[in-house]
Order: structure tokens, then C-alpha cells, then sequence
């Protein structure tokens, strides 16, 4: 949503005919086209610790309007990347605030490396079941590692 040809970039995909889904953190609004927009809001365990990024990072983390805004522009998901059960007193007002559907939201279990990622998703997917949300693994850990860009 950053890159400033985006917008021209999805209206001649959609004038081509392609599918476009959008995959952003949801801190930015454009006006693009898309079919799907998948939304990734990030959670407080994902602020650094310290420096001028961790203060830069929690401001901008959470933008409720944004999300709000993205989630009228076409079909969404929202995706939450779980590190532990504690992360769900964060999710579920989130979910609230939104009014996200629980079939719309998408638990991934946090991980750079398969053990813990397939660990993690022991339980939440356990958690998905309870509370009708949907599961998805990190694929991109699972083919490539934790390398950035992937």
C-alpha cells in the first residue's frame, strides 16, 4: 500500500482480468483494486524492544480505521501471526472493534523454524476449532527458512 504505483498497478491488473489479492499489515489506505485484501495486523509481541523503531513500530502497529476502511473495498481476511494463548487477549477486542467475522480470521503460528512452528500449531489449531476461526501455516517458513523476502 506504500509503493506509490500500487494503485495503477491493480487497476490494469483488473483490467487484465487477474485475481488480485493484497497482502498488507493494514497501517496504510489506497484506493486499489482487489478481490481479497489480507489483512495482517500486528500483534504487541512484534514491537522491538528498544531503539526509535520500537516506538515508531507500537504507534503504527494498530490502525482500527484503516482496517475498517480496507475491509469495505472488498472480501478480507485477517490474519494474526500466535507466538502464545496470551495473544488472544489482544485478538479478540480486535476482532470486536472490527466486527470481523471468526470464519474471516486466520490464526498462523508464530516460528522461524519448523519444530516450533509445527509446536505452535499443535495448539492453535486446537484454538481455531474452538472459537471457528481458520488455520494457516506459515508456508513460506516451511519452504524457505527464515529468510527475509520469502
Amino acid at each position: 500500500m506504500i509503493a506509490p504505483e500500487t494503485q495503477e498497478l491493480t487497476r490494469r491488473l483488473r483490467f487484465a482480468g487477474q485475481h488480485i489479492t493484497i497482502e498488507t499489515a493494514g497501517t496504510e489506505y489506497a484506493e486499489v483494486e482487489c478481490d481479497l485484501v489480507s489483512l495482517s495486523p500486528k500483534l504487541a509481541h512484534s514491537t522491538p524492544r528498544e531503539g526509535e523503531w520500537a516506538e515508531r513500530h507500537e504507534k503504527l502497529r494498530y490502525r482500527p480505521e484503516v482496517l475498517r476502511k480496507l475491509m469495505t473495498r472488498c472480501e478480507y481476511q485477517l490474519k494474526f501471526v500466535v507466538s502464545s494463548e496470551a495473544d488472544l487477549a489482544e485478538i479478540h477486542p480486535i476482532i470486536s472493534e472490527l466486527q470481523a467475522a471468526h470464519d474471516r480470521v486466520l490464526l498462523m503460528p508464530e516460528g522461524t523454524d519448523v519444530a516450533t512452528m509445527n509446536e505452535r500449531g499443535a495448539w492453535v489449531s486446537e484454538i481455531c476449532k474452538r472459537e471457528g476461526f481458520r488455520f494457516s501455516p506459515r508456508l513460506h517458513v516451511y519452504l524457505y527458512g527464515n529468510k527475509r523476502g520469502t
